[in-house]
């Protein structure tokens, strides 16, 4: 037997990727929630019903999905143009800090204090990610190296700036910033929940990437890049300039997260604002297949198996553990289905 690449996949196996890569990870998952001990439909069941069944469940599944758009949209960015982007957590992090950071040190008046704090939460993340790319293209420096340490070095930073110079001194010795101001908060779509009008920004900034990616020239140019970089330097492609824009982009998306996360959600920074975010982008992006739309319904999936696995968890007393794995087994099965779209077995 031997590998043979297609001239062009199927239209059907394109599509029905990320469905079989869901599927593959939800049996392989059941059996682990059977070993548990656990009537397996009545645990599908339970994650629905805890993940969309109420109105609660719903928003929050929505709260959650908002930061996962951005990340993923953020790892789609970089990984079309083959910039090997695995520090969004840390650029989410900074992005964050950067927005409590400016809030409390920049006298910005309220009209402009939300759009202000987003701003300065993107240019974090672009810094962030603009370095490392800088160092590949100068030195030949395996991005995916820089970016993955600076998760624990901007980690660390945070965490001591919650400890030190950011710390509430009205929080009796627990490790969290000085709050937001009022005006710098983002404002609930739905009463008693915590669904903000970040929702909006995240689902804007999808279509804003959709179109970039289709209809303009630096979207054609971060496409090649990412095909052949050596045919799309040979076509005329400026490499250089493609890939430090891809990483403003892709960096920004993530930091944009950050300052959407601690402006909606919390209300003040810790070390505990992401349960992985910048990770589960990345799982995201792939299930989405690096289509910017496509990234709205990979987190909203992803989003729910997370809600609706706290759910089964309380009620099934399920190891909510099942999340991370039906995760990670929704990303490697989508790599096998990537691959056997793009070749097929010869005997």
């Amino acid at each position: 037997m031997q590998f043979e690449r297609r001239a062009k996949p199927p239209l059907w196996l394109t599509l029905g990727a990320p469905l079989i890569a869901v599927a593959a990870a939800l049996v392989l998952s059941g059996l682990l929630i059977a070993l548990s001990g656990a009537p397996v439909f009545e645990a599908y069941g339970t994650i629905v019903t805890s993940a969309f069944g109420t109105r609660l469940a719903f928003t929050e599944t929505l709260t959650r999905t908002t930061p996962l758009i951005l990340t993923g949209l953020a790892a789609a960015v970089a990984f079309r143009a083959r910039v090997w982007n695995i520090g969004a957590e840390g650029q989410f992090y900074l992005g964050a800090f950067a927005a409590v950071a400016c809030a409390q040190w920049l006298d910005l008046p309220g009209v402009v204090m939300i759009p202000a704090l987003m701003l300065m939460g993107a240019l974090a993340g672009v810094i962030l990610l603009v370095i490392p790319v800088l160092m590949r293209v100068k030195s030949g420096v395996d991005e995916v190296v820089t970016t993955l340490l600076l998760n624990f070095i901007v980690l660390l930073f945070v965490s001591l700036a919650v400890e030190g110079f950011l710390k509430d001194p009205m929080a009796f010795g627990w490790p969290k910033s000085v709050p937001l101001p009022a005006e710098a908060k983002l404002d609930k779509l739905v009463p008693k929940t915590r669904l903000h009008a970040g929702l909006f920004v995240a689902l804007a900034c999808a279509v804003a990437v959709w179109v970039i990616d289709r209809f303009s020239t630096f979207g054609l140019r971060a496409r090649a890049a990412g095909a052949s970089a050596e045919a799309a330097t040979f076509a005329g492609v400026p490499l250089t300039g493609t890939l430090i824009r891809v990483a403003c982009l892709s960096g920004g998306l993530a930091g944009l997260a950050g300052a959407i996360e601690v402006m909606g959600v919390r209300g003040y920074l810790t070390t505990d604002l992401s349960p992985g975010f910048g990770y589960s982008g990345i799982v995201v992006a792939m299930l989405a297949g690096l289509n910017a739309l496509g990234v709205v319904a990979a987190a909203l999936f992803v989003a729910a198996v997370f809600v609706g696995t706290d759910g089964m968890s309380r009620a099934l007393e399920v190891p909510s553990y099942i999340a991370d794995v039906t995760v990670s087994l929704s990303l490697l099965a989508m790599l096998v289905a990537i691959f056997f779209s793009q070749w097929r077995i010869r005997r």
